[in-house]
């Protein structure tokens, strides 16, 4: 007989400890509801109009969009075994290869990715609820108004990740089928006013200076969209350490996969309504200045303003909960004495503080899309030195040694270098610090090798290759202890025979988990 699952008003009391099997009651459907829940809203439409707003046409973008989308659904899906096999968070799995202290790698990035993209679903869906109130009802768009759509938006996103995991599958649930109806309206709302053959500034008649700028304006769309399915990477095993651990691998990597291709339908909703939006009130696409929110309004009939409302509060709370429950999860783990609702609270109330700031301070809006691809060039070389480690494993892990970090104790079977392991942590910020230099985002941030292949940003490829031949070169000319390999030995890596230290600490005398009580590949 099945577990049954808790209340949905019950509050999560779990954090990045290993999530029981009598616990373990999602499955593959659910991760697919979180993973596509999480990106099937406002902000994923204002990613999916920047093919456009890089001077693209409706076909170059749309191009550029598929080719964003498919390679970072493959990059993505193999994320999520870690959850189902060791029961806890990607950050935590990551003891494994980047060492016990090593982790915090993957914490950080995963709180750079959360911050950045809660702020993304407040700002556009705030906008767009303001907008829409002063077409329906005249409400005044002054900065008072901005204020509280933020403030009330904000904390309804943080009392849904307070209560947790169900609480959040329940409102992604509804947010999966609602969001996907009214961008189906959509499309018999702008069906009048859609013209496929909007020809972007790449065209026959256009100077050889801004034809010069058509590869890497695609490239630089691409990876934008790219990077919101990549950015899911360190959230992925929150949910999936909820799905038991002998659920076929293949329909956990399928629902990962599948989620971020059925993000298609916002991100073609964002790039068609950008097209028009194009045609009909080009100063809202002014790179310059961009306000897809504001142009989107402008354009839209009458009776869509107020499920362009609709969208905004569904598909931002399904953003926002996703993020800042993996990184309130994620902080509780880095401060063990806080536990996951302290830590949920804490830095939802920094990242509001930042949202404030962003929006009324600095103006970081216009900066966002930079900010977006360079966490990503960071965080896809750690994705590949996970995803690589997982392999040469043969995906076999000790949950109770991933767990010596949070429970502030030493020694186990990932300890390494006194809690480094330097052969991952090289591999990555080696390639990371590579992808920096080699970016090349038009208009926004070129590194200083962003011009050397004819302004084409290559930082994503060449950080992934890096990462993946430095960190398999390390594995064979310094070979880790054959102990964090299972029964079956080692793939691809040479072992040698060290011995493993005791776990010491507080609650020490908890033995190493016997190989019947890890989880094989």
């Amino acid at each position: 007989m099945s577990p049954t699952p808790p209340s949905l008003t019950e509050v999560e009391t779990h954090g990045v400890d290993r999530i029981p099997d009598a616990d373990r009651t999602a499955t593959p459907l659910d991760l697919f509801r979180l993973a596509f829940g999480g990106a099937n809203t406002f902000s994923t439409c204002v990613l999916g109009a920047f093919p456009i707003l890089f001077g693209l046409s409706f076909w170059q973008g749309l191009a550029a969009t598929l080719l964003g989308v498919v390679a970072g659904a493959l990059i993505l899906c193999p994320m999520a075994v870690f959850g189902p096999v060791n029961g806890t968070n990607n950050a935590v799995s990551s003891s494994a290869h980047l060492g016990v202290h090593g982790r915090v790698v993957g914490s950080f990035l995963s709180l750079l990715t959360a911050v950045a993209f809660f702020s993304i679903s407040v700002w556009s869906s705030g906008d767009a609820l303001v907008g829409g109130a002063h077409r329906l009802f005249g409400l005044s768009r002054g900065n008072l108004s901005y204020v509280v759509a933020y403030a009330l938006f904000a904390g309804l996103v943080l009392a849904v990740c307070v209560y947790g995991f169900r609480f959040m599958l329940f409102v992604n649930k509804v947010a999966v089928i609602s969001a996907s109806l009214l961008f189906v309206l959509g499309a018999v709302a702008f069906a009048g006013d859609f013209d496929p053959s909007y020809a972007g500034v790449f065209t026959d008649s256009a100077d050889a200076a801004t034809r010069s700028l058509f590869w890497p304006s695609f490239i630089g769309a691409a990876l934008i969209v790219l990077s919101n399915p990549v950015s899911f990477g360190a959230f992925l095993g929150d949910w999936s350490r909820y799905i038991p651990a002998s659920t076929p691998r293949r329909k956990v990597i399928g629902a990962a996969f599948l989620s971020q291709i059925a993000t298609l339908l916002p991100f073609l909703f964002g790039l068609t309504t950008a097209s028009i939006i194009a045609g009909k009130a080009p100063e809202y696409v002014d790179p310059a200045a961009p306000d897809f929110v504001g142009g989107l309004l402008a354009v839209s009939p009458g009776w869509y303003f107020l499920p362009v409302c609709l969208i905004a509060l569904i598909g931002g709370m399904s953003t926002g909960t996703t993020a800042l429950y993996g990184t309130g999860l994620d902080f509780s783990s880095v401060f063990p004495r806080l536990s996951r609702v302290q830590a949920t609270v804490l830095v939802g109330a920094l990242a509001i503080g930042f949202i404030f700031i962003g929006r009324f301070a600095l103006d970081l809006v216009q900066s966002i899309s930079t900010f977006a691809t360079m966490i990503i060039t960071c965080t896809t070389p750690w994705m590949v030195v996970m995803m690589l480690g997982f392999w040469t494993r043969r995906g076999w892990y000790d949950p109770d040694a991933l767990q010596v970090f949070n429970r502030r104790q030493r020694g186990g079977r990932y300890w390494f270098a006194h809690g480094w392991n330097w052969r991952g942590m090289t591999a990555w910020w080696v390639s990371a610090l590579l992808g920096v230099l080699f970016t090349n985002i038009p208009g926004q941030f070129v590194g200083p090798f962003g011009d050397l292949a004819n302004g084409v940003d290559i930082s994503l490829p060449l950080s992934m290759a890096v990462a993946a031949v430095l960190f398999l070169a390390l594995l064979r000319l310094f070979p880790e202890p054959r102990a964090v390999y299972g029964p079956e030995g080692a793939r691809l890596a040479r072992t040698v025979d060290t011995p493993v230290p005791p776990i010491t600490g507080p609650g020490d005398g908890s033995p190493l988990s016997d190989p019947s009580a890890t989880l094989r590949a």
